[in-house]
């Protein structure tokens, strides 16, 4: 039996090699090589998205630059593919940016939620940048409604903790986290990640900070455990390759 792996990320792709192209950053490679496959089956989702398909064509040029055999589910305007089969039958589930909020109700509309759920239980590795990070975990902090970021609290809970995307990008993200997590909204435990970083969960266990290119250790950016400890919010900094405690 596989070990239930879950890649929630800032990050994902880097620059490809010209204007409106990408590639497979570190992290998602290394994603590939777990899989253990040669060439892995791999499913986009973009439904936070609205599966806009400029998203899925520049998604399948890079994961195809990389060895890959490469499908999609869609739910617009109906879903491709059954889910259980899609999903179950993928090395690896990638979940573009985008919605969470529109994401949820319409994977909860389609059983999607529930095929991911069994996918994750089997081995297939999932993995995700913003809202396909936010979808794993009990909820965060989201553009999902507006300019003025609100949280989002019935995410799908896979992973028993808040999640902050985005961390050292957007002004509003760390101290509304701060604030929902003091307030009682979201848990006390949060795993964040600045862009272009990720952490890797084995089972609900956070183990590795992975990040799509070296940067520098001291001031580049990273991953953060955010607790709510006697009422006061106590933070960890993990630099890209170390392990979470």
């Amino acid at each position: 039996m596989k070990t239930p792996r879950i890649l929630a990320t800032s990050g994902g792709y880097v620059e490809g090699p010209v204007q409106m192209s990408w590639r497979l950053g570190a992290m998602l490679l290394e994603a590939l090589a777990l899989s253990g496959e040669t060439r892995p089956r791999v499913c986009l989702v973009n439904t936070a998205m609205g599966d806009a398909l400029t998203y899925y064509a520049m998604a399948y040029e890079a994961f195809n630059a990389a060895g890959c055999d490469v499908t999609e589910l869609k739910v617009f305007p109906q879903p491709s593919a059954d889910p259980e089969e899609r999903l179950c039958g993928s090395d690896l589930v990638w979940v573009g940016g985008g919605s969470v909020a529109n994401l949820l109700a319409l994977w909860r509309l389609h059983g999607i939620d529930v095929a991911m759920r069994g996918a994750w239980e089997q081995g297939v590795i999932l993995g995700g940048v913003s809202a396909g990070s936010l979808c794993w975990h009990d909820g965060g902090t989201t553009d999902s409604f507006g300019p003025l970021l609100q949280p989002v609290t019935n995410a799908l809970g896979f992973l028993p903790y808040a999640n902050g995307v985005h961390y050292d990008a957007e002004a509003q993200r760390r101290p509304l986290l701060h604030e929902l997590m003091k307030a009682h909204t979201l848990g006390p435990l949060a795993y964040c990640t600045d862009n272009t970083i990720g952490i890797w969960y084995e089972g609900t266990t956070p183990t590795t900070v992975v990040a799509d290119a070296a940067v520098p250790p001291l001031v580049g950016p990273g991953a953060y455990k955010t607790e709510l400890v006697a009422g006061e919010i106590v933070e960890k900094r993990f630099e890209a390759g170390s392990t979470l405690d």
